[in-house]
């Protein structure tokens, strides 16, 4: 058995090259940090995919109304959450179930539960952290 990768690993890890990533609560108001956040990464190689049911296409990329139905049509590296601590248990419950490998909860969003359950079911995760501050510092 392996050793699991401490949180400044898994951050480390994730962060190393441009993923595919699916953005659970993505806006398309340019004023909201998950827009600026989605952008900073499209603009550093990474692959948006929006998540969201209100909008059909954010920063040029088509947008899906769940990760279920963006899963079918791209393979989703990482799950960037962006929607209140409440909501995220099935968030994650939906990104075991695409079989994500990785699932990020953005600066301010933590629940335990749900995150030892993802851990559990073999993803990486990552709590209140913010991934544009993130892989800015380790770029």
């Amino acid at each position: 058995m392996t050793t699991p990768l401490t949180e400044a690993q898994t951050i480390a890890h994730l962060v190393s090259k441009p993923l595919t990533v699916a953005v659970v609560g993505l806006s398309p108001k340019t004023h909201r940090d998950s827009f600026g956040v989605a952008q900073y990464m499209q603009a550093h190689g990474w692959r948006i995919v929006p998540i969201n049911p209100n909008a059909s296409e954010i920063l040029g990329e088509k947008a899906y109304p769940t990760l279920t139905e963006a899963a079918q049509h791209e393979r989703i590296e990482l799950v960037n959450v962006f929607r209140n601590s409440a909501d995220v248990p099935p968030v994650v419950d939906e990104a075991i179930a695409i079989g994500a490998p990785a699932i990020w909860l953005q600066l301010g969003i933590a629940h335990e539960v749900a995150a030892a359950k993802a851990r559990a079911a073999g993803l990486l995760v990552v709590q209140n952290k913010c991934l544009k501050v993130e892989h800015a510092r380790h770029a």
